[in-house]
Formats: structure tokens, C-alpha cells, sequence
């Protein structure tokens, strides 16, 4: 039976998200940008005067919990300085002390693009596992989802966010959200629940009901053509991209470091994202290195944000990329810095270089 071809791409797009989460539960899709899918996972499981854990290592996961808070529901967090990840042990001991279960969900981002860094999802979930709580483990993977490794059902989370802007290499305009049988359950008791996020009205038999009402075409389109070009490269190949291209901006912001005034803003190389990176410029703020590789040489930079802002700047590098767009980008780094007079230690493009031929043998 032919069901037209605009049933027939939500079908894919929804196949293609249990893909991409790795989770062979339930897939949402929501015309919103990424806090849309931030309320969406909130309301579908929790109720007014829930507690939840924040997690937080950077700006986005209190960025998650402020909207909790604006829905009615009580913040706990563990708060770290934003330069490296979350603390498992933190976490287990923290949850051992709520012995009334009165935590209901742990909210964390795998990455947070304020300060580039990377938790580590498995071994938050250790931490829940050896203490011995049912709260509901919630994940932020819109700034990491295509860029490396995210196991839904492996690593044991309950509710998965994400959107379409960056590692699925789309425009933004598309929310998603994976969720287990567990969650699920959750959602039969929530009293947050709206009639435009709700999972269950989102299960309606008529397509539109997909999608809350008309569905966003284009978007879905274009999605659609984000994930054929992922299936054909495959995983482990955009992942190991990723890992190699995230390398050659770390090799480089070495070399400039030895400045002692450009430095990477995570300590740990274990903690750094292979999606993006914050650098740090000590009290010089990088407004007119930004402004001269945007104006003078077509080069967007990206500024620091929050509680970084006017003290560092941020070096993407996900989603649809290459070799030479890094190297690039490395490149006209380099000229503006000296162009304005940042300090820097020479030699960062050469290092890249190096670091990229290390790892593509001929």
C-alpha cells in the first residue's frame, strides 16, 4: 500500500533517530530548536514539585534545570569550575545521601559548548547504578549527537535530547528526543504534560499528529538528506573524523599556549570535545581578533558565551567538515592573531599539520 511521500519520510526520519541515538524504544520529532526538546523530555516525565539533579559543567545543563524550575519543579546541583567534566564519585555519593528517593531525574549535557566539555555519559551512569537510585537518567546530546560515541540503550538513558543544527549538519528548526520503556513509564504519571510536547499525542495514527500540527517540510527534507549522507560515511568514520579533526585544533592551541596567554579552557585532554573547543585569552578580551577574521578574511570564530564571554573564543569543528576547512580556519587564526597583536606562540598551523599526516598515512 503507497502511503505518500510525506509519510513515507517521517517513517525514515523516525527509523533513523532510533539509529543515531542507538535506542530501539521510541523517537520524537518536534518543530523547535533544542530547548524545545529540553521542555518536551521535562514535561513529558516529571510533575510540579518534583526534585531533580543538575549536573552541571559549563552553562547548558542549568540552563535545562532554570526551565524545570520555570515549570515548577525543585533544583539540586553539583556544580563544578566548567573546566572539566562531571565527577562520577560526586554523583554516586551525593545520590547514596538521598535516601528518600526524592530526586526524580538527573539532567546532564554529554557536551556543553560554552566550555567544551565532554562527561563521560557511562560512567555517570555507574555512579547511579552503584547508588542504588531509580531516579530517571536525562541527556543533552545536542552539541555531541553525530560527533562521536552515544549509546542510548548500551550506556542506560532514559530520555535523550537533541536538534538538527550541529553534528546532524542541518539548519536549525528540529528538535529530537529518544525514549526508553522506562521513561515511558514515567510519562503515564507526569502532570506537566502539554497538548504540543506530549508523547502520547504525538503516537496518533494521522501524520500531522507527528508533529503537533502541519509538519515542517523543508525541515524534514533536509533532514532526511543529513542522514543518507551519515548512513554512507557510517559511524565510526565520522566519529574517527571528528577525533582527528578535533586533534589538529588541540595540536594548534598547544603551540599558541606557550604565550601563557592563549590556553585551552578544559585542564584534562580527557575532558575536551572532539566538537568543540574553547580557548581562553586571559584578561584580553578577542572582540577584534573575532571582528577582523570575520571582516578581513570570511572566518566566523565563535565568541565565548556566559560566563566566558570577552575572555576566550570557540573553534567548532563539527558536523559537515574537512581537512581543509579546519586547517583553514587554523590558518586565518593565526593571521588574525597577529594582526591584532594577541600574543601567541608560533608554529600552531605547522603543528596541525603534523598532527593530521600522524593520522592519515599515505
Amino acid at each position: 500500500i503507497y502511503h505518500g511521500p510525506l509519510l513515507d519520510v517521517t517513517a525514515s526520519l523516525l527509523a533513523d533517530l532510533k539509529w543515531i541515538f542507538q535506542t530501539e524504544y521510541h523517537s520524537y520529532i518536534y518543530a523547535a530548536n533544542g530547548h524545545g526538546a529540553w521542555e518536551a523530555a521535562l514535561t513529558n516525565v516529571l510533575s510540579r514539585g518534583d526534585t531533580i539533579l543538575i549536573l552541571n559543567a559549563g552553562r547548558f545543563a542549568s540552563g535545562w534545570g532554570n526551565m524545570a524550575k520555570m515549570l515548577g519543579v525543585t533544583l539540586e546541583t553539583i556544580d563544578n569550575d566548567g573546566q572539566r567534566g562531571v565527577d562520577a564519585d560526586e554523583v554516586e555519593d551525593y545520590l547514596r545521601a538521598d535516601t528518600k528517593g526524592r530526586i526524580k531525574a538527573i539532567l546532564v549535557v554529554q557536551v556543553d559548548t560554552a566550555s567544551s566539555v565532554v562527561n563521560d555519559i557511562p560512567a555517570i551512569r555507574k555512579a547511579i547504578d552503584a547508588a542504588g537510585h531509580d531516579a530517571l537518567f536525562m541527556v543533552d546530546t545536542i552539541a555531541s549527537l553525530g560527533t562521536m560515541p552515544f549509546k542510548q540503550d548500551e550506556w542506560g538513558v532514559d530520555v535523550a535530547v537533541s536538534a538538527s543544527q550541529k553534528g546532524l549538519m542541518m539548519s536549525p528548526g528540529l528538535s529530537f528526543v529518544g525514549v526508553n520503556a522506562k521513561a515511558r513509564a514515567a510519562h503515564e504519571t507526569a502532570n506537566l504534560r502539554t497538548a504540543y510536547w506530549d508523547w502520547t499525542a504525538r503516537e496518533g495514527s494521522v501524520h500531522y499528529e507527528k508533529y503537533g500540527g502541519t509538519p515542517p517540510v523543508h525541515l524534514m527534507y533536509g533532514l532526511r538528506k543529513s542522514f543518507d549522507l551519515l548512513k554512507e560515511e557510517g559511524l565510526e568514520n565520522i566519529f574517527n573524523r571528528h577525533r582527528i579533526l578535533a586533534g589538529a585544533v588541540r595540536a594548534a592551541i598547544a603551540e599558541w599556549s606557550k604565550s601563557n596567554l592563549i590556553g585551552f579552557n578544559v585542564t584534562d585532554e580527557a575532558d575536551r570535545a572532539n566538537s568543540v573547543t574553547t580557548i581562553l585569552t586571559g584578561e584580553t578580551d578577542p572582540g577584534d581578533l573575532l571582528d577582523y577574521c570575520e571582516q578581513r578574511c570570511g572566518v566566523v570564530l565563535g565568541m565565548g558565551i556566559g560566563h566566558y564571554s570577552g575572555r576566550s573564543f570557540r573553534i567548532a569543528h563539527m558536523g559537515h567538515l574537512n581537512a581543509p576547512m579546519i586547517l583553514g580556519t587554523l590558518g586565518v587564526t593565526e593571521i588574525g592573531m597577529r594582526a591584532v597583536g594577541l600574543p601567541h606562540g608560533a608554529g600552531g598551523l605547522q603543528a596541525a599539520t603534523d598532527w593530521i599526516v600522524s593520522q592519515v598515512p599515505a
